[in-house]
Order: structure tokens, then C-alpha cells, then sequence
């Protein structure tokens, strides 16, 4: 009974899928389903975006340094 007691009121982090998201905005799944697909699209945007400025950023770092050897 003890551990009982004890576990009821030790916090823990709620686990519940995303499908609980919809009926609380009052709305069906496939609202947070769409929610979910926007936010990896931005995600996946994001990635994209540093990916292509990593991949230009070295070559400006490189002709930086070209010019500061033969001084």
C-alpha cells in the first residue's frame, strides 16, 4: 500500500500519442496530423537551409585565409 501511495504522487511525464492533441482543440485527428506534418516540413526546410549554407560557408573561409598567407 505504501509503494502505492508512493508511486501515485511521484512525477512522472505524461505519454499519450498525438492523437489526444485533436479532441482537445475540439476537432478530429487529422487536424493534428496536419499540425505534425507542417512542423516536420519545417524542420526538414530548416535542415535544408543550413545544409546548402554549411556547404558555402567553408569556401568563403578558405579564400579568407589564401589571402592571409602570402602577406
Amino acid at each position: 500500500m505504501r509503494l502505492a501511495i508512493f508511486l501515485a504522487i511521484l512525477p512522472v511525464p505524461a505519454l499519450a500519442h498525438v492523437g489526444h492533441l485533436g479532441p482537445l482543440a475540439g476537432h478530429d485527428h487529422w487536424v493534428a496530423g496536419a499540425g505534425l506534418g507542417i512542423a516536420i516540413g519545417i524542420g526538414l526546410w530548416q535542415a535544408a537551409k543550413e545544409r546548402k549554407r554549411s556547404k558555402s560557408e567553408p569556401k568563403a573561409e578558405s579564400e579568407e585565409s589564401e589571402e592571409e598567407q602570402p602577406a
